[in-house]
């Protein structure tokens, strides 16, 4: 069995030289949960990730599940493109079958969160791999240090990009990513929102804003407000309950119903949006 072996590199996380003959071993043999990669044969021991590193990677798969052009994103999902090859990117965007089993092939974006203890050497041989496998953006995610993240192609150099820039994936994504996205949730939470609302049809709040304004000069000011209110709710996947409805339902103010739908934009909660200051 593969968990039996003296495996590459060693489950303390000391780098060794990477083997340069094929090994013996095939992504078949590995089963979901075994705490392995395989790389042209070989098990790659694969450490469990430390609380900063697994907080960051939730937060990005958020932003890039929201994204209008997405259809599927993957947490540590394990991609066979050859059969001595698995490899289960932190997180990746692309067709993922709803079925178990590893994945065939390569994602056409992947990310990686690199923290402290991580492995080099095993870390470029990864990218490599996926790269040869059609992989055609890989993000690392630099935790330690300045955060930065590193953008990998297929023949081309390696390059940048830091806080303050974004990120982009043609064809793949629909929407540029801040870099800070990709860690501070603060960030996500507004990159996500912007996301949903096109996912719904409208390009931004302000687009919500003027069909609410158009609705209430149809049928009535207040009535189009409260319904602007439960659709930006409802898009963010913020519950609403009949007790809610009803007290919206009682206000008529133009002035504080403007006032709730601002809320509704990044309450947590209905009944954070009718709070009375």
């Amino acid at each position: 069995m593969v968990s039996e072996l003296e495996c590459y590199p060693s489950p303390m996380g000391e780098s060794s030289s990477r083997p340069t003959s094929q090994g013996p071993f095939r992504a078949d043999q590995l089963r979901p949960g075994d705490p392995y990669e395989l790389s042209h044969g070989h098990p790659v021991y694969c450490l469990p990730t430390g609380g900063r590193g697994s907080k960051a990677t939730s937060v990005g798969a958020g932003v890039l599940a929201s994204d209008p052009a997405v259809r599927d994103v993957g947490m540590d999902t394990g991609f066979s493109p050859a059969p001595d090859v698995l490899r289960a990117p932190d997180l990746a965007v692309g067709e993922i079958p709803d079925q178990p089993g590893w994945v065939q092939g390569a994602p056409p974006l992947a990310v990686e969160y690199a923290d402290t203890g991580q492995d080099e050497g095993e870390l470029a041989a990864k990218i490599q791999e996926l790269l040869a496998a059609g992989t055609r953006f890989i993000w690392v995610v630099r935790m330690t240090g300045r955060r930065r993240v590193e953008v990998h192609q297929p023949g081309r150099a390696m390059s940048l990009a830091h806080p303050g820039e974004e990120l982009q994936a043609p064809g793949i994504l629909a929407n540029p990513v801040p870099v800070e996205a990709l860690y501070d949730r603060e960030v996500a939470q507004e990159v996500v929102f912007r996301n949903l609302l096109q996912r719904h049809g409208y390009a931004s709040l302000e687009a919500v804003q003027a069909e609410g304004e158009t609705r209430g000069r149809q049928e009535g000011e207040a009535q189009g407000l409260q319904k602007a209110v439960l659709d930006v709710l409802e898009m963010r996947g913020v519950t609403v309950d009949d007790a809610f409805r009803a007290a919206l339902a009682t206000e008529r103010e133009e002035e504080s119903l403007r006032t709730f739908l601002c809320r509704a934009m990044t309450a947590a909660s209905a009944a954070e949006v009718l709070t009375r200051t």
